[in-house]
């Protein structure tokens, strides 16, 4: 009888959803994030509105597409070998950095705003991660961006550049290459190209300027709109360009739409959205559906949002924001 030769392990199958690490749970085309209507929220009303759900990717952010392409690029230029990451992040790059560079065999330091959530700061120091946290106003002002920006930028360029790689998810053109290979493919797969409006916010306008340019390509009429914050926000991810540097990936030649949106505004809507919809969203999806519900819309418009990561990590905000009764009144 002839005995056959089996491998200790299972062999990785996506159709059984079974893999060698938790790699194999990154999204791309083939393995696309979900897309879900909203029924109840506004704009449901005027139009078909969609939430792309990023937090159900396998480090919980629209980032987690960003920090893979951004590892494989330097990979493939040859940049990693021998060196550790350095990042600076609101912390949803960080994390899936974080994640991604210990499978890789490296570390990584992040350097974050010291207003960051708290539980944000545990998952990185949980994952092995470096946590440097930056009030602006201690960083150098002769170097570019914000506080943690010009930090990160300064320890990359410390110890001859010999110690440390920056990612700079903010100047990185990998990171714009990852959603238009990745989340445009997606989304026009998902609604059978009849998407009409793209919604995200404006953080490092990878998400915002690779999809869009995907989407534009496929029909020139697809509209893209930016999402931005007021000064002084608590929307971790976005940013206010009032008061911080604009990102060199930033294309407006992209962009059809702007909307500041406050943050009573984005945690109103994000109550709604956990209360009406049974969708745990991050602050800055509630940004960027109250952004979606000032759109002119015509009935048959299919929108597609970012909810770029889940209110697990801000249970910390929730709970001021709540008040004494602990349950909140719409």
């Amino acid at each position: 009888m002839t005995t056959i030769a089996r491998s200790r392990y299972l062999d990785s199958d996506r159709d059984l959803r079974r893999y060698g690490d938790v790699r194999g749970l990154l999204p791309d085309v083939t393995n696309p994030s979900p897309i879900v209507r909203l029924n109840r929220v506004p704009p449901a009303a005027s139009a078909q509105a969609y939430l792309k759900l990023e937090w159900l990717n396998p480090f919980g952010s629209v980032k987690d597409r960003t920090a893979a392409y951004l590892l494989e690029g330097l990979s493939e230029r040859g940049e990693l070998d021998g060196r550790e990451i350095v990042e600076a992040s609101s912390g949803n790059t960080a994390i899936a950095l974080a994640a991604l560079a210990l499978l890789a065999g490296t570390k990584l330091t992040a350097t974050i705003p010291d207003g960051v959530p708290e539980e944000k700061k545990i998952i990185l120091r949980m994952l092995g991660a470096e946590v440097w946290e930056t009030p602006d106003d201690l960083c150098p002002v002769d170097l570019p961006g914000d506080g943690a920006i010009a930090l990160a930028r300064s320890l990359a360029a410390s110890e001859g550049g010999q110690r440390f790689v920056a990612t700079d998810q903010y100047e990185n053109e990998d990171n714009v290459r990852a959603h238009y290979e990745t989340t445009g493919p997606e989304i026009w797969a998902q609604t059978d190209g009849r998407v009409k409006w793209f919604i995200a916010g404006y953080g490092t306008t990878g998400t915002l300027v690779g999809v869009g340019k995907y989407l534009k390509e496929k029909n020139p009429d697809v509209r893209i709109v930016g999402v931005e914050a007021e000064p002084g926000h608590r929307l971790p991810g976005l940013k206010s360009f009032q008061e911080a540097t604009v990102p060199g990936l930033l294309d407006t030649s992209v962009i059809d739409r702007s909307f500041v949106v406050s943050d009573a505004d984005a945690y109103r809507v994000t109550k709604e959205l956990w209360q009406r919809e049974a969708l745990m969203v991050g602050p800055s999806t509630g940004a960027v559906v109250h952004a979606a519900a000032q759109l002119e819309t015509a009935s048959d418009d299919v929108i597609v949002a970012i909810s770029a990561d889940s209110g697990m990590k801000y249970t910390s905000y929730f709970e001021e924001i709540l008040g004494d009764e602990g349950t909140p009144t719409i």
